[in-house]
C-alpha cells in the first residue's frame, strides 16, 4: 500500500528516523561491546558466535529481543488507548522516543569515558536504546507505506527493484509509481547511512557522549513530527 501523505514533515521525519536508527547502531556496536540497538537481530549473531567462541552470553544480547518485542506490545497498547480518547499517536511516540534516546545518553555519560559494557547500568543503557528503536519501528508500522527506517536490507531490495522497474516497467503509470517508492526507499537509505558514517565518526571522537547525536535527531523529529501532524494522525 502506497504512503500517499506528502505533507512538509513527512519527508524529512522520515530522512532524520533513519538516520537516529544509523547513527544509535553504529555507536552502540562501537561503545556497548558489540551491541547491536536498531538492527536488533543482529544481537542474535553476535550471541550464537560469542555462545560458540567463548561460551559466554553477554546479558545485553541475551535479553535485547525480548525487551524489543516487550516494547513494541506496550506501544501498540498505548496507541489503542490515545485513539480511543481521540488524541494523536505521533507526537506521543515521538516524544516518549527522546525521553528514551536521553537517558540512554545519560545514563553511558554517568558511568565515565572508560564503561563496562557488561555492568549492570551499561545493560540498562543498551535496553533504553533498544526501547527507544522498537518504538521507533513500531511508529514506521503505523504509517501507511512508510518504509522501514532500521532494516535496510529490505529497503535495498526494494530500491533495487523499484529502480529497475522505474526504468524498464511496461507502462508509463507503473514506471511513476515505481520511481516514487524508489525515492521514498532511497530517502531512508541514505538516512541510515549518513547516521552511520556520523555516529562512526563522533563515537571516535567523542566516545558514548556521541549519543548526542541520536538524542538531537530525536528531538529534530519531534519538531517536523509537529509539522506532520497538523492534516494527518497515525491510524491503523
Amino acid at each position: 500500500m502506497d504512503w500517499v501523505d506528502e505533507s512538509a514533515g513527512s519527508k524529512p521525519l522520515l530522512f532524520a528516523l533513519s538516520l537516529i536508527a544509523g547513527s544509535v547502531d553504529v555507536i552502540g556496536f562501537l561503545g556497548l561491546g558489540g551491541l547491536f540497538i536498531a538492527h536488533i537481530t543482529g544481537n542474535l549473531v553476535v550471541l550464537a558466535a560469542r555462545l560458540v567462541g567463548d561460551g559466554q552470553a553477554p546479558v545485553a544480547h541475551l535479553i535485547s529481543v525480548p525487551v524489543f518485542v516487550l516494547t513494541v506490545t506496550l506501544v501498540k497498547l498505548l496507541v489503542t488507548g490515545l485513539e480511543r480518547m481521540r488524541i494523536p499517536s505521533l507526537l506521543p511516540l515521538l516524544l516518549l522516543q527522546f525521553a528514551l534516546l536521553s537517558a540512554f545518553l545519560a545514563t553511558c555519560i554517568e558511568n565515565g569515558p572508560h564503561v563496562d559494557p557488561d555492568s549492570a547500568n551499561m545493560v540498562v543503557a543498551g535496553m533504553l536504546g533498544v526501547s527507544a528503536m522498537a518504538l521507533q519501528n513500531a511508529l514506521v508500522q503505523l504509517l501507511k507505506g512508510a518504509p522501514s527506517t532500521a532494516v535496510m536490507t529490505t529497503n535495498i531490495t526494494r530500491f533495487v527493484a523499484d529502480f529497475s522497474e522505474a526504468l524498464f516497467g511496461s507502462s508509463t503509470g507503473d514506471r511513476i509509481n515505481a520511481r516514487k517508492r524508489a525515492q521514498r526507499a532511497g530517502l531512508v537509505i541514505a538516512g541510515f547511512f549518513t547516521g552511520c558514517a556520523l555516529g562512526a565518526a563522533c563515537e571516535q571522537a567523542f566516545g558514548l557522549w556521541s549519543l548526542l547525536l541520536p538524542a538531537s535527531g530525536a528531538l529534530i523529529a519531534v519538531v517536523l513530527g509537529t509539522i506532520h501532524a497538523g492534516p494527518t494522525t497515525i491510524c491503523r
